[in-house]
């Protein structure tokens, strides 16, 4: 089943003085791919600021844009649509053995190593032996994620976006973002190239066409196991019609949506707002 989707991403920033310069990354532009197609995107600011894209190293569409106005608030709006479609765990994967080789390490190398957020440990090499006795790399991807899943309680607000998976491992507590951590570190210590998706999720599969749905953005990973796919360790399940995937890379510090640098501004007030529509 196809779905088509609607998302628009709103993030506004409040400064107690006016910010005098402000140089700005954006990534709001859901990726082309065998799982989805991107109909429309575009990304707009309020104050109204000079942008141009690229395409970052990891394979995400990026918006920079720089304002030298006074400004005391900055509204970004990235809107899009998009269709999307579920993906089947694949059945045809390489074997451990094979995921093991050389040239699969070498090519891969980026997705297998440590990050600050996702950083190499030995404090779960007794689960990602025992997953790789006991299951194919396929299935041990789905029994990692099972895995952190029940380790876990989903708690809003008991982590931030600096928190490592082993901050989030102490406290036994996160949200998404940290069960997409924690996950990646398993899968890596199996030999699993493994990578971090941001995104959205649309939290109603029952909802109207047409009807609008608050949101949020989303994280789940995807795994090499001689193709991409994804999972989402949070719900526990494959990627599917819901997922509208936006960026990748080693960890969250890849795939921000929103990052830059200010000059003057004092504190700042931040305020996100996703709405979601199911189109077709």
């Amino acid at each position: 089943m196809t779905w088509r989707l609607r998302v628009v991403h709103t993030t506004g920033f409040a400064y107690d003085a006016p910010v005098t310069s402000s140089f700005n990354e954006a990534r709001l532009t859901p990726r082309s791919d065998g799982r989805q197609n991107v109909i429309h995107n575009r990304v707009e600011t309020v104050p109204a600021t000079r942008a141009y894209r690229y395409t970052d190293y990891w394979g995400t569409a990026v918006t920079a844009f720089d304002l030298h106005a006074p400004h005391k608030s900055l509204a970004v709006t990235g809107t899009s649509v998009v269709e999307t479609e579920a993906v089947a765990i694949p059945t045809d994967t390489l074997c451990w053995d094979q995921l093991g080789e050389e040239r699969i390490r070498d090519q891969y190398g980026e997705y297998l190593g440590g990050t600050e957020y996702v950083p190499v440990t030995d404090r779960f090499d007794d689960v990602a032996q025992r997953l790789r006795r006991e299951y194919d790399p396929a299935s041990a991807v789905v029994e990692a994620a099972r895995w952190v899943r029940d380790q876990m309680s989903y708690v809003p607000g008991a982590t931030g976006v600096r928190t490592s998976a082993l901050e989030a491992w102490e406290e036994r507590m996160g949200v998404c973002q940290d069960y997409a951590h924690l996950t990646l570190v398993l899968l890596r210590a199996m030999g699993i190239p493994a990578r971090y998706v941001s995104g959205y999720l649309h939290p109603d599969r029952d909802a109207a066409l047409g009807e609008a749905v608050g949101a949020e953005s989303h994280a789940w990973v995807q795994a090499w196991t001689g193709s991409w796919w994804g999972y989402d360790p949070t719900n526990g399940v494959q990627v599917n019609e819901q997922h509208v995937s936006v960026a990748i890379g080693r960890d969250y510090a890849d795939v921000s949506p929103l990052k830059g640098i200010v000059t003057g501004g004092g504190s700042t007030h931040l305020d996100v707002v996703v709405e979601m529509i199911r189109l077709a």
